[in-house]
């Protein structure tokens, strides 16, 4: 048998070892409130460590994640992106904008998006406004698995000022267009596959219409 003191010293260990276990533990399950918390990126997980979701900074963003598996990819945005059940990305939301050593604001605006499973995405939200594209709408796109897609309904209004309603067709070429410059005169004009007007209607100049 073991001396009284060292089953004493072998007790006192066990319980002091369940004692921090239970500590470590309750703290890992517990809720912990901040007023103000800064970081550079968060990460959500599924509890076997599957990513969901990810929140950060311009530096931290995540390249392309398919399956879990990273590939190198340059976002000049911060924002969130979003994951499915296989830890592959499916949409997020991006933001920034900043002026380059020319003066020229660039890479300004925003945009939400949702992804097709295991394809690009189908859904857009976005407002850009820099020294190459100023446009806010819309847009919903075809997106093949594995393959390339074609945007399908655009509403929004583009760089050259006007509201536009345009449907394409599986191909992404615009076979209709309802317009409405910042002139004032609307019209609807049809497109064959080539992109050459068949029919355009618009209102006659000086007509009141009727009712």
């Amino acid at each position: 048998m073991r001396p009284l003191g060292q089953r004493f010293l072998m007790i006192y260990s066990g319980v002091l070892t369940a004692v921090f276990a239970v500590t470590v533990l309750g703290a890992a399950v517990s809720r912990t409130k901040f007023g103000t918390l800064d970081v550079q990126r968060i990460n959500i997980v599924e509890p076997d460590g599957t990513l969901r979701m990810v929140i950060a900074n311009h530096a931290r963003l995540p390249g392309i994640i398919v399956k879990g598996h990273e590939q190198a990819f340059d976002r000049p945005q911060a924002g969130m992106l979003f994951y499915n059940d296989e830890g592959s990305e499916t949409g997020g939301l991006i933001f920034g904008g900043h002026r380059n050593a020319k003066g020229q604001v660039v890479d300004s605006g925003g945009s939400l998006s949702f992804d097709r499973y295991n394809a690009n995405q189908v859904v857009q939200l976005l407002g850009v406004d820099d020294h190459e594209d100023r446009m806010a709408g819309l847009a919903v796109s075809d997106s093949q698995e594995n393959g390339q897609g074609h945007r399908r309904i655009w509403v929004g209004r583009d760089d050259d000022g006007v509201a536009r309603l345009a449907l394409m067709d599986g191909a992404g070429h615009k076979r209709l267009l309802l317009e409405v410059p910042d002139t004032g005169a609307p019209s609807l004009t049809f497109l064959d596959s080539d992109g050459k007007v068949m029919q355009r209607i618009a209102p006659v100049a000086g007509s009141s219409g009727s009712r």
